[in-house]
């Protein structure tokens, strides 16, 4: 991974009175930041001395088989911010040798004016989501077709050194979505910039398919759903002006071109 500025160098030592809020408060980093990057464990103590890694923002310079997603994975930050920094949509994939920047962490926590500012504060550690279950083995083999329409954009190199990671297949609102195989619902939400409503569905033998750009979402995280059960309807959510569905295919974290599988018998 070649970087400039890396994240995670600015690196201090535990003062006498040093605490958790105390390096939020003077550094500007977020309380939940400094534990999640420190792994720390409540209550939260921290020892004189001790070595505490506080972010900044930096660069990276793009690797060959690198995505937004692994950059955004490696530096603890949302992929969205850091496709939105870097002028991207969620869509779009970095080239080799692109320098992205970082996003900063998010402005320092606000404080009480007057007496109350002394008052101490225990941090609190970020609530993990529920673990979901491991997909259940495929009863038939191969991935089926989630929607049947109009392929608009295939898979691979776009313009302007863009990538399109899956295909996207034109049809009207509210056409049907189906899960093209069995598996468990990893995601449902719009929180990926310019995807809409999605949804991530795990597979067994770690594959993953993505259904984005939905009107509705028809299941949520967890769900279990079966081969050519409805889970969406299609819509204009996200970065397209008519109704499309985006769809990935995925071996671990390494995207497939669909074309190659969809109505195969193999999985």
């Amino acid at each position: 991974m070649a970087v400039r500025g890396l994240p995670g160098e600015n690196i201090v030592r535990v003062g006498r009175g040093d605490t958790v809020f105390a390096l939020s408060r003077r550094h500007g980093v977020p309380v939940d930041k400094i534990i999640r990057t420190n792994n720390l464990k409540p209550p939260y103590h921290l020892i004189v001395g001790q070595r505490v890694t506080l972010w900044r923002d930096g660069e990276h310079i793009v690797d060959e088989g690198e995505t937004m997603e692994s950059v955004a994975r490696a530096y603890g930050v949302e992929e969205s911010a850091l496709a939105s920094l870097n002028g991207l949509t969620a869509v779009d994939q970095p080239r080799p040798g692109q320098t992205l920047r970082i996003p900063k962490v998010s402005a320092r926590p606000s404080l009480p004016s007057g007496p109350a500012a002394a008052t101490p504060v225990v941090a609190r550690a970020p609530v993990p989501p529920a673990k979901i279950p491991s997909p259940p083995a495929a009863k038939t083999p191969g991935f089926i077709w989630p929607v049947e329409g109009t392929i608009v954009s295939k898979f691979g190199r776009k313009t302007k050194g863009l990538h399109n990671d899956g295909i996207n297949i034109e049809v009207p609102r509210g056409t049907p979505v189906v899960a093209s195989q069995s598996g468990v619902v990893a995601y449902a939400g719009n929180e990926l910039r310019g995807f809409g409503n999605m949804l991530l569905i795990k597979h067994a033998g770690g594959w993953v398919t993505a259904y984005a750009h939905n009107e509705t979402l028809l299941v949520g995280r967890g769900d279990s759903v079966r081969k050519g059960q409805v889970i969406a309807k299609v819509g204009t959510s996200g970065s397209v002006t008519k109704p499309q569905l985006h769809f990935e295919l995925r071996k671990g974290k390494k995207p497939m071109d669909p074309l190659g599988y969809l109505g195969k018998g193999t999985i």
